[in-house]
Order: C-alpha cells, then structure tokens, then sequence
C-alpha cells in the first residue's frame, strides 16, 4: 500500500491539496429597507474560513517546500485587506441616504459604506474578489465562507463562479 501512495504522490495524482485558515472579527451592520429587527444597526462575531487550493511546493531549496501557501502569507492578505478593514467597523449600504452619515463618520473610526446590502451573502462575495486579487497566481481561492452567528453561514465557492 505505500509503494501505491508513493506512485501518486510522484506522479502528482493526488498533488491538489485545500489549506484553510479560520479569522474572527467583530462589525455592526444594518440592512437598508428591510422588514425585521436587522433595520436596526447591530452586532455579530464573525467567522471568516478562506479556503486555496493549488500544488505543493516541491522545490528542495524552498524553505516553503511542501506547502501549498504559507498560512502565514495567507493570514497577511486576510488580515490586511478583510480584519484590519472590517473589524470593529459599522456597514451600511450608501442606498440608505442617512442623513446622518456625517455625524455617525465622526462617532466611528471604521465606517464602511457598501453599494451593496450588508448581507452576509454579499458580504462573502466582496470579500472573496478581494481574496482573489491578492493571491500568488500559482493559488486558487476555492471557498470563502462566513460565519454571522453561530448557526448562520453563507458561503463562495469558485467552481460556482
């Protein structure tokens, strides 16, 4: 049975390996025109699983040699350009018009304004170009999913896409 594994890992059948790292960060949102207690700005923990695809580093003098990505280099992209953005931020969608905008600018250090509506579901989407854009080209993002609360999830997959 080894000698079997040994043939597909040097023939590169089974070179295709997924890596995911998990990142936290804390938003406030509320969702412009909607008919529920969401209208109202409030809270969530989220959970950010991103998901890359692609070969193992096989170069010998590489000190990655074995690893489809770093999850250091990972966690750099995520953090700089989704946690560091988004955390302890407030998300509204600019079709709201709040005349307030001004004012709630000078009570928030982190105020996004989306042209879309802060859902969980757009929000993975917008996070999932970002992902994408910043990745080596030898990396597939392959998933994106994120946690708003415990039971609620929405997720991106590029075989979708």
């Amino acid at each position: 049975m080894t000698d079997f594994f040994l043939f597909l890992y040097k023939n590169k059948i089974m070179s295709i390996i997924r890596v995911t790292k998990q990142f936290n960060f804390e938003s406030a949102h509320a969702l412009w025109n909607y008919n529920g207690k969401c209208k109202n700005i409030h809270g969530h923990t989220y959970k950010l699983f991103v998901t890359v695809k692609g070969n193992t580093i096989e170069d010998k003098n590489s000190p990655k040699l074995g690893m489809v990505i770093d999850f250091g280099d990972l966690k750099q992209i995520v953090k700089t350009k989704i946690v560091d953005v988004y955390d302890h931020a407030v998300i509204l969608n600019e079709e709201a018009n709040y005349k307030a905008f001004s004012d709630i600018k000078q009570m928030f250090d982190r105020f996004i304004l989306t042209d879309y509506q802060p859902t969980c579901e757009n929000m993975v989407v917008e996070f999932a170009q970002i992902i994408k854009k910043e990745l080596p080209t030898h990396i597939i993002l392959h998933s994106v999913r994120l946690f708003e609360t415990e039971t609620s999830y929405a997720e991106w997959f590029s075989e979708d896409n």
